[in-house]
């Protein structure tokens, strides 16, 4: 990389701190070890070869995940990071924010938006993670730290809108949204003689918001939902007769992150006041 960006072995050499003798033989080396020429001189200087081209691409994304990868380990333990596809811990979010900093003077809970099945875990967006599914992957553990209430999410024009709450008898024949990556809606839900007439499938937050508010569709959610994204033209009801959603707080088996029971325990107390 340094040679290519310099233009010659002698600036490169300067720019690392090495000699020219040494940066020669790193490059020498590397190119016996891929059997490919990487770089060609001509009157103006250095330039990468075709094959050069490619190794200088996948160098710098190597180069960029270990400087990503120093910062993390510099940073380890000041900052938590919890992943969540939907909504965070709804309204116990920023108090559990402040709790930990409390508790954690240095350290930092950070949530971190990722619409995946492990809503960010396995990406390595998040070290842990909060989802209203269950994780099937053996080498993640999970623990459930609350539960929440389901609501459904209705146009605000819609006559169900009136009601202050709502049943599942109340989605007969209509249309509902399913998320089937990360959403807690499935037509187990309701009892054949009450199932909705179709479900469609949505692609995340954001779009199954839109299309509430424009009454293509009804959504179920839970309260944390309800409690971070109002959203113009959608009224959310409590859904009575529907079963509460479990929390899980999710990570990785064979690295759980430091102070892991401090965070399980906060997040489950606040969870515990409902």
């Amino acid at each position: 990389m340094a040679v290519v960006d310099e233009g010659t072995f002698t600036d490169a050499a300067i720019t690392l701190g090495l000699s020219q003798a040494s940066v020669s033989r790193t490059i020498a080396g590397l190119e016996a070890e891929l059997g490919v020429r990487l770089l060609e001189r001509n009157a103006h200087g250095v330039r990468p070869t075709t094959s050069g081209r490619l190794a200088l691409g996948h160098a710098r994304r190597a180069l960029a995940e270990c400087d990503r990868l120093a910062e993390q380990v510099a940073d380890a333990g000041s900052e938590v990071r919890i992943g969540f596809a939907w909504a965070a811990l709804g309204r116990h979010t920023i108090d559990l924010q402040r709790a930990w900093a409390e508790q954690h003077p240095g350290s930092t809970v950070s949530f971190i938006h990722a619409n995946t099945p492990t809503a960010g875990l396995a990406q390595g967006q998040a070290d842990l993670a909060i989802t209203r599914r269950e994780v099937r992957d053996p080498a993640i553990r999970a623990k459930v730290i609350g539960v929440e209430a389901r609501y459904a999410a209705i146009a605000k024009g819609d006559p169900l809108a009136r009601r202050r709450t709502l049943s599942l008898r109340d989605f007969a024949g209509r249309v509902v949204a399913v998320d089937t990556r990360t959403g807690t809606t499935t037509v187990d839900l309701w009892a054949p003689d009450a199932a909705p007439a179709k479900t469609r499938s949505t692609r995340g937050l954001q779009d199954w918001l839109a299309r509430i508010a424009a009454g293509e569709l009804d959504g179920m959610t839970t309260a944390a939902t309800v409690q971070q994204h109002p959203y113009p033209g959608v009224a959310y009801r409590r859904v009575r007769d529907a079963p509460p959603v479990p929390v899980w707080l999710a990570w990785w088996r064979a690295h759980p992150p430091p102070q892991l029971q401090d965070l399980i325990d906060l997040a489950s107390e606040l969870y515990a006041r409902d």
